[in-house]
């Protein structure tokens, strides 16, 4: 099979088969990111996707899921993507559901009626990498959107009936700025429907464009009690009924919980974790996670 990058993907979608329909990221340019520098972007023949689909069952056994491997597999044509789920459903019949990682922009182009044919060949809970709802966040990033344009879709995701799961990248804002962030964030899921808020802690990896700027006083990351004080005020302004999870290596404590149910319960764990917490020894633990990227 090809992985022109190797297999990513969060780390929930462990047991799923994966299949490479894009390669590198359509976009690129987010200031953080240290992945598919080396590639550029294109979509996979559909007969090299055939030939792979094909090969899944010798690969993977009888998945239920399919995670598609690329930075945002869903940039892939309408046409592309429902050749995919019908190719996988003759080959793989097991599939059940077919994932990836997703940019906003990847459904700009794609109309209200093929994102519900998309969510009816089988299509669910992409992981959208929103990373904020604040404007002077998406563009110290360089994400590529606006917080409108990102509720636009959203919106319109909610509308078909295509489920799907965001995040929220905790810190991006740099010191002094979580709060806002949190807020905003928190305001731009307000009254939407995503399966699961997933969140992961900024971790400035040397080499990429943030840490150059960093080294030039442009940029000042947050502390680790920041970025703790900030997804406490992120959760505490959430009203959606859905999954937190922050499971990813970079984050300080790891759960998973429904909310609101169990909102209260977690904020107390947070603020527990914080007033026992050393921000030295947090420190230490961003340096040594700084490898892993």
């Amino acid at each position: 099979m090809n992985f022109a990058s190797g297999i990513t993907r969060p780390p929930y979608e462990s047991a799923d088969g994966y299949l490479q329909t894009t390669i590198g990221c359509s976009h690129n340019h987010c200031l953080f990111c240290t992945y598919f520098k080396d590639q550029k972007f294109q979509t996979s023949p559909l007969s090299e996707i055939e030939a792979d689909i094909k090969e899944i069952p010798s690969v993977f056994g009888a998945p239920k899921r399919i995670f598609l491997q690329g930075a945002d597999g869903f940039a892939a044509s309408y046409d592309t993507l429902m050749r995919v789920a019908e190719l996988l459903h003759k080959y793989v019949p097991s599939v059940e559901s077919i994932g990836g990682y997703a940019r906003i922009d990847n459904f700009h182009d794609k109309s209200a009626e093929q994102i519900r044919n998309l969510a009816a060949a089988g299509f669910a809970n992409p992981y959208i990498g929103v990373e904020s709802g604040d404007d002077i966040v998406l563009k110290k990033t360089n994400k590529g959107y606006t917080s409108a344009q990102a509720r636009e879709v959203l919106e319109k995701l909610d509308a078909a009936g295509f489920k799907y799961v965001v995040n929220f990248l905790n810190g991006a804002g740099g010191h002094d700025y979580g709060l806002a962030n949190a807020r905003l964030t928190a305001k731009l899921y307000s009254g939407l429907h995503p399966s699961m808020i997933n969140t992961s802690m900024l971790t400035v990896v040397p080499g990429t464009p943030l840490y150059r700027a960093m080294q030039k006083g442009l940029y000042t990351q947050s502390s680790e009690m920041e970025k703790l004080e900030e997804i406490y005020e992120f959760i505490r302004c959430l009203d959606n009924d859905t999954i937190f999870m922050n499971e990813h290596g970079s984050n300080l404590f790891h759960v998973k919980c429904e909310i609101p149910r169990e909102k209260e319960n977690l904020l107390a764990y947070i603020k527990e974790f914080m007033q026992n917490s050393d921000e030295k020894k947090l420190s230490e633990y961003r340096k040594m996670i700084v490898r892993a990227f």
